[in-house]
């Protein structure tokens, strides 16, 4: 082992931010000890004994992490000078007499936590219930109110459909404008017909792609073939 290892690329949808990582985890970490408690309480295991679980799973997790930091001791790069191995060595030793002390604190702190753990799962409920609430009254108004006035084929109207969630069943067929500005065909998805011409190649409008005045075929060199969502 030595100071300078690869260290492996995060999974998932962690962030490369090394703070905002930190973040995820302790969000993640208190998600799953919340779900440990009820699953413990949901066994019949006493709240005791699932304080006493929990506190020896958290302390033993900073203890193997204190392990790892242990080994980092006399492992200074050689060609940096002993004045940094030794503040490398100091640093080493300060934050493996931290862990230790945050194992000590995470092993004794045992009582009340499965109590905490489910008065914080039932405030948690009751929030996440008052925001679907709230949610549901939002898309009620822009539904009833917003959407009606909106026209057909149209940016605006799209885009009302899309932060109602209900633009999944409209074409996907996109171009630039003279603006440089991409726009998105507001027709449903399957009606494009490149023998269906819009009224100014004597056809039948319904068939090319459109977004509020611009109309478009796939032919173009900057457009997007059409696609459902």
């Amino acid at each position: 082992m030595n100071g300078h290892q690869d260290r492996p690329a995060p999974a998932g949808d962690l962030s490369e931010d090394l703070v905002r990582r930190v973040s995820q985890y302790q969000t993640a970490g208190t998600n799953a000890r919340l779900r440990v408690f009820a699953l413990l309480a949901a066994q019949g295991v006493p709240a005791s004994e699932a304080d006493d679980l929990v506190a020896a799973l958290e302390a033993g997790a900073v203890a193997g992490a204190h392990s790892e930091v242990v080994e980092l001791g006399g492992m200074a790069p050689a060609s940096r000078g002993a004045v940094f191995a030794d503040g490398w060595d100091d640093g080493v030793t300060a934050v493996s007499e931290a862990l230790v002390g945050i194992a000590d604190r995470d092993c004794s702190r045992r009582g009340g936590r499965s109590a905490g753990a489910a008065e914080l799962t039932v405030h948690l409920a009751y929030a996440r219930q008052r925001e679907r609430a709230d949610l549901e009254r939002l898309q009620a108004y822009v539904r009833q109110t917003v959407l009606p006035r909106t026209h057909p084929h149209t940016t605006a109207r799209r885009q009302v459909l899309e932060a109602l969630g209900e633009a999944g069943g409209l074409c996907n067929a996109r171009t630039r404008n003279s603006d440089g500005d991409v726009i998105v065909c507001t027709r449903d998805a399957g009606h494009y017909d490149p023998d269906d011409k819009p009224p100014f190649k004597d056809g039948k409008p319904g068939g090319w792609h459109k977004a509020d005045g611009a109309i478009w075929n796939d032919l173009g060199a900057v457009c997007i073939p059409h696609a459902a969502i």
